[in-house]
């Protein structure tokens, strides 16, 4: 069992390495594993690396909202949200509270479903979420 044991954590170990030597050479992967939540498949079907958006942070660490208007929005929240103007009841985009400067992450989630944000406090709020 030992014998087992000690060879499983080499293995650990040397993919480790290997993986390692991959970051570093920056070699990415071009693709979200197909559970990886819906915007991430769908970035990654887009051809949008995950370096794209992380950089060399790790996946679990936030991406910054400019990060997000760079491309969706070209770079500037206003922008973002009048293009989410005509939306009901109100624009996700330009709210009362947070104005245009709201996180994209309250909302929008790359590695898990999506959420609507407003609809914890406001159960009027429906959104077709991305």
């Amino acid at each position: 069992m030992k014998v087992a044991h000690l060879f499983g954590k080499s293995l650990a170990a040397a993919a480790g390495v290997v993986l390692s030597v991959f970051l570093a050479a920056g070699v990415h992967a071009q693709s979200a594993p197909a559970d990886d939540g819906p915007l991430g498949k769908l970035h990654a079907d887009k051809g949008v690396e995950c370096v794209k958006c992380h950089g060399k942070a790790k996946k679990s660490e936030p991406v910054p909202q400019e990060r997000c208007l760079s491309c969706h929005g070209d770079g500037d929240s206003k922008a973002l949200a009048a293009k989410t103007a005509a939306v009901k009841p109100v624009n996700p985009h330009e709210n009362r509270h947070y104005g245009t400067e709201a996180d994209c992450g309250l909302c929008h989630r790359q590695h898990e479903p999506s959420v609507n944000f407003c609809q914890d406090c406001h159960s009027r709020f429906e959104f077709k979420l991305k």
